[in-house]
């Protein structure tokens, strides 16, 4: 388990870092204005790839297990195409975008979750090997595309990043694709005419439980977004595109962070749904969320510590002040970075409710806190909001995380304890 939680966070880190080349391309080429164009670009296909997760998001890793592939793979995909269309379409409706904006919003947006649709089903089958060479193939083809239209071919526009993404998550899709053919079930439903009446009702039925299983996953997914982004929107409307920008930049690196939090999660959640002890399974998790939630506390501390004047430089003057979004959102990334955990045990037990209200509540503080503070404090302002809707929303989530496994405090935060058992493996290690 270990070794898979290193190896997956291994290649998270690397992600991590070809997204943050992403990220001082496009501050460093575009500026503060054409960064922020491109966080609104991003937010909405974000937000639409969380709607086409409504059937099929990560609720195939929970069913991929005991169906077939190619049962769960048409539905998945069909609502994709549905969403990336009509959801394109309501942006266009209820923003003023350009037709231009709308075409790419809607293209870029289905092949990203197709994309996604293959990588979740690949992890479900326990092939995370190519989960996460995939993933870095995508985050690596969208940093190199992007370098060669600023760098080399000095196409200083938003259309070449609307390109780069094509690029980026198309290549990567088709050899998922070709990878998917080669699972041992891909051609099971090739039998006689009886047999295949038997398999159109297995997949009708593999797609009602992918439907009820991913609503309920979702909707939670769906509200912690707007949780995340609520503030973008806030700066949007209230502010100016450039400092959407700058607000995209503190939040961007602020959130680099979490990748340590969720790579323990997402194996984890994998080892959880595929457990016959899942009690047993999750005590066994515990000292790994313990010692993430320390890892996570030092990351935040250092990045805290990161000078303005070093933003400047790195990302153009317009940045320096994305110092004070990130002292201002700190605590409420080390904060959620703990309540994933839960939301973690809560999803591997199909206990979508706990955390679709726990979104809720965080939701209810985000809301009405980002449109008072953006409008007193500016892009500090929403970051305040960010950390107070998840303080809200991890607080209700760990009240009942620590009553459904039976655990005290002490063994959900971390301790000397811990630092010392991990003091005593490293040395182990070296020695």
């Amino acid at each position: 388990m270990i070794k898979r939680i290193l190896q997956h966070f291994a290649a998270r880190v690397l992600t991590a870092g070809l997204s943050f080349v992403v990220v001082w391309l496009t501050a460093r080429y575009l500026g503060a204005a054409g960064r922020g164009q491109v966080s609104l670009f991003f937010t909405d296909m974000a937000g639409l790839v969380l709607l086409a997760g409504l059937v099929g998001g990560s609720s195939l890793i929970y069913l991929v297990p005991r169906r077939n592939v190619w049962h769960l793979l048409p539905p998945a995909y069909g609502w994709a195409g549905l969403v990336s269309v009509a959801g394109a379409g309501a942006v266009g409706l209820l923003r003023s975008v350009s037709l231009e904006y709308v075409l790419h919003l809607a293209g870029i947006t289905l092949v990203q979750v197709l994309l996604s649709i293959n990588l979740f089903l690949l992890l479900g089958r326990r092939r995370e090997q190519a989960y996460n060479v995939l993933t870095m193939v995508q985050a690596a083809l969208l940093a190199g595309v992007l370098a060669l239209a600023f760098g080399a071919l000095h196409w200083l526009s938003i259309r070449a990043y609307y390109y780069a993404n094509y690029v980026a998550y198309g290549l990567p899709w088709l050899i998922s694709s070709a990878l998917l053919l080669r699972l041992p079930d891909a051609w099971r439903s090739r039998r006689p005419s009886r047999a295949r009446r038997f398999g159109r009702a297995r997949r009708r039925a593999a797609a009602r439980e992918l439907a009820r299983h991913s609503r309920g996953a979702h909707l939670s997914n769906l509200l912690t977004f707007a949780n995340y982004r609520f503030g973008y929107y806030a700066v949007a409307y209230l502010a100016s595109a450039g400092e959407l920008g700058v607000l995209s930049v503190g939040v961007a690196l602020a959130e680099a962070i979490w990748l340590i939090p969720r790579s323990t999660s997402l194996m984890q959640y994998v080892a959880l749904v595929n457990a016959t002890d899942k009690r047993e399974q999750t005590y066994a998790a515990l000292r790994g969320s313990r010692l993430t939630l320390l890892a996570t506390a030092g990351a935040v501390l250092v990045l805290a510590a990161v000078p303005a004047g070093w933003l400047a430089a790195i990302f153009g003057p317009e940045f320096g002040e994305a110092h004070g979004v990130i002292l201002a959102l700190a605590p409420g990334i080390l904060i959620n970075g703990a309540g994933m955990q839960a939301s973690t045990y809560f999803s591997g037990m199909a206990r979508y409710r706990t955390n679709t209200q726990a979104a809720l509540l965080g939701l209810a503080v985000a809301g009405p806190g980002s449109l008072l503070l953006v409008s007193r404090l500016g892009i500090v302002g929403a970051a305040l909001g960010m950390t107070a809707s998840y303080a809200a929303s991890t607080a209700y989530l760990f009240w009942h995380y620590r009553r459904a496994i039976a655990a005290e405090w002490g063994d959900l935060l971390p301790g000397w304890g811990d630092v010392r058992w991990l003091a005593k493996r490293m040395m182990k290690t070296e020695g």
